[in-house]
């Protein structure tokens, strides 16, 4: 059975950073795009970022305004979000994505999902 677990979520204080990171279980998704959304209460899930299979190119929101990053270690099989500058606004519930194709900001075109990871910054 194909799983994506992420870790790292937690309480930080604003202007703080956090790294969430994903590992997929049941295959390997090395030719995967991999993405990052999040979903904070009574608000539609939203995009943060994807990185390609390789690695090489990645895209984010522009609403982060380039506090966020996304890498990936193949021969890990594990994906990782850099989030730093934490503000309030930031509050959600993460979640990692797959998909065996080219990126795509829009979370119908993903196949597989983590179970979510609650990030809470207080001001």
């Amino acid at each position: 059975q194909v799983q994506l677990v992420e870790s790292g979520g937690g309480l930080v204080q604003a202007g703080g950073s956090l790294k969430l990171s994903c590992a997929p279980s049941g295959r390997t998704f090395s030719d995967y795009t991999m993405g990052w959304f999040r979903q904070a209460p009574g608000k539609e899930r939203e995009f943060v970022g994807a990185i390609s299979w390789g690695g090489s190119n990645t895209y984010y929101s522009e609403s982060l305004e380039g506090r966020f990053h996304i890498s990936r270690d193949n021969a890990r099989n594990t994906v990782n979000l850099y989030m730093s500058s934490l503000r309030p606004e930031d509050t959600a519930t993460y979640y990692c994505a797959a998909r065996p194709r080219g990126t795509s900001l829009r979370n119908t075109d993903y196949d597989y999902w983590g179970q979510g990871t609650q990030v809470t910054v207080s001001s």
